[in-house]
C-alpha cells in the first residue's frame, strides 16, 4: 500500500541555548597572578530548513511535531571558548511554503536551493576573561548564555508546475498525464482514482519542456471542504496555465457545459485570481462520444469566452500532441511560476518586566541578569535602530534605569547586559 501523500504539517522548532561564559584564573608554576582566563559559551545551533529534490510529500513531519537544535557548550578555563550547539537541518520538498502558525504569515517559500535559517540560536556568554581592566584585575563574575528562539510554524506544500490539469474526477486527466509524460499515475474506471497530484514532464520537442501536475478531480462544494479536491486545490496556486479537461462522450449522462461551468465556479470560490488564470480547455474521451452535441455545445461555449478549445482521446492518443504544443506556446509568452514574498513581521514579543532583576556591582561596571531580561534579548535585533529604540523603552519602562540611579551608577559606569555593554549616560 502506497503511503499517503502529506501536504499541510504544523510543527514546533527551537534553536539551542548559548553555553556560558567560565569564570576561570590563569594558574602557572612561576606566574603570579596570572589574570583571568575564563572562555566564553558556545553559539546554540540554528534550525535550517533545506530543500531537497528526492522529497515530494511531508509525511516526515507527520511523525515528528518538534524539532530542537543542540545547545552551546560552556565556556572552559584557559580562554577556551564552548563548543557551538550542532545546527539541525530539516529537509522539506521544494516547493514548501512556511508560515507562522499563529498569523498564518508567509515566512519563505523554500523554492529554491538556498538554505533558510527558520530559528536562530541563542548567542553564548562572555567568559571573566572580558571584563578585565586596569582597575578591576580580577573580575569575578561571568556572562549566561541567551536562549534559543521557539517558533510554531506551518509547512503547507505547492507544487511547482508549470500546467496543471483540472476537472471532475474520471475525466481522463490521469490518462492524459500518462500519455504526454513518463509519469505512472493509478489509472481505473472510478472515481477518486488519483488521490494525491500527481506530476510528469512533458517534452515537447528540443529544448521545450514543462511540468504537468495532474490535481486530484473536483466536486461541486470543493472549496468549502467538500470531497478530495479541496485538500489539493493549493497545488495548482503556482501553476501558470490551466487545462480544463472535460467529459464529452456522454456515457454518464452528464452534460459538458454545466461540468465546464461548475468547475469554474469552485476555482473562484476559492481564488478569483486563480478562476482568471489562462486556461485552455480538453474535450476527451471524443472517440467513444455517440452523441456529438454535447461536445459541439461545450466547443461553442468554450470558444466563445474567448478559450482555445482541442477535442481529443487520451486514451487513444488522439489530439494529445496538439493539445502540448499549444500549452508550450502559451507557456512562452506567461510569466515565471509564482514564489511567494515573506509577508511575515517579527513583532515584539509579549515581556513581562515586573519580576526584579538581580543587579551586581562590581568596581565601575553594573551587571544586570534575569529571565524576563534573557527572553528580551533574544528577541532584539541590535542592528535595527527600531528595535535597538524598542529594547531601550523596554528597560526604561521597567523601572530598571531609575533603580540604577537609586544604586548609585554613575555618568560613564559600564552597564553589562549578557552580551551586550553600554555606558549610562543620566
Amino acid at each position: 500500500m502506497a503511503a499517503p501523500f502529506v501536504d499541510k504539517a504544523k510543527i514546533t522548532v527551537r534553536s539551542g541555548n548559548g553555553g556560558n561564559g567560565a569564570v576561570a584564573f590563569h594558574r602557572e608554576k612561576y606566574v603570579a597572578a596570572g589574570g583571568p582566563d575564563g572562555g566564553d559559551g558556545g553559539r546554540g545551533g540554528d534550525i535550517i530548513l533545506q530543500v531537497d529534490g528526492h522529497l515530494s510529500t511531508l509525511m516526515d513531519f507527520r511523525y515528528k511535531r518538534k524539532y530542537t537544535a543542540g545547545n552551546g557548550m560552556d565556556g572552559t578555563g584557559k580562554r577556551c571558548t564552548g563548543k557551538d550547539g550542532a545546527d539541525l537541518v530539516i529537509k522539506v520538498p521544494r516547493g514548501t511554503v512556511v508560515r507562522d502558525a499563529e498569523t498564518n504569515e508567509i515566512i519563505c517559500d523554500m523554492s529554491g536551493t538556498e538554505p533558510f535559517v527558520l530559528a536562530k540560536g541563542g548567542k553564548g556568554g562572555w567568559g571573566n576573561k572580558h571584563f578585565a581592566t586596569p582597575t578591576r584585575q580580577v573580575p569575578n563574575f561571568a556572562k549566561s548564555g541567551l536562549p534559543g528562539q521557539t517558533r510554531e510554524v506551518v509547512l503547507e506544500l505547492k507544487l511547482l508546475a508549470d500546467v496543471g490539469l483540472v476537472g471532475f474526477p474520471n475525466v481522463g486527466k490521469s490518462t492524459l498525464l500518462s500519455v504526454v509524460s513518463k509519469a505512472q499515475p493509478k489509472i481505473a474506471n472510478y472515481h477518486f482514482t488519483t488521490l494525491f497530484p500527481n506530476l510528469g514532464v512533458v517534452y515537447v520537442e528540443e529544448g521545450v519542456s514543462f511540468v504537468l501536475a495532474d490535481i486530484p478531480g473536483l466536486i461541486e462544494g470543493a472549496s468549502e471542504g467538500a470531497g478530495l479536491g479541496h485538500d489539493f486545490l493549493r497545488h495548482v496556486d503556482r501553476c501558470r496555465l490551466l487545462i480544463h479537461v472535460v467529459d464529452v462522450s456522454g456515457s454518464e449522462g452528464r452534460d459538458p457545459v454545466a461540468d465546464f461551468e461548475a468547475i469554474r465556479a469552485e476555482l473562484a470560490d476559492y481564488s478569483p485570481e486563480l478562476a482568471s488564470r489562462p486556461m485552455i480547455v480538453a474535450g476527451n474521451k471524443a472517440d467513444i462520444a455517440e452523441d456529438r452535441t454535447g461536445l459541439e455545445a461545450l466547443k461553442a461555449h468554450v470558444e466563445g469566452l474567448g478559450m482555445e478549445f482541442f477535442e481529443l482521446s487520451a486514451a487513444a492518443h488522439q489530439g494529445t500532441r496538439e493539445l502540448m504544443l499549444a500549452a508550450a506556446r502559451k507557456l512562452r509568452d506567461l510569466p515565471p511560476i509564482t514564489v511567494y514574498e515573506p509577508t511575515f513581521v517579527e513583532r515584539p514579543p509579549e515581556v513581562d518586566t515586573s519580576a526584579p532583576l538581580e543587579i551586581a556591582h562590581e568596581d565601575d561596571t553594573w551587571i544586570v541578569e534575569g529571565p524576563w531580561l534573557q527572553r528580551l534579548m533574544s528577541n532584539t535585533n541590535f542592528d535595527d535602530f527600531e528595535s535597538r529604540s524598542w529594547f531601550d523603552r523596554m528597560l526604561r519602562q521597567s523601572g530598571l534605569y531609575d533603580r540604577l540611579e537609586e544604586m548609585g551608577i554613575q555618568d560613564g559606569d559600564i552597564v553589562s547586559l549578557y552580551n551586550l555593554e553600554f555606558e549610562y549616560q543620566k
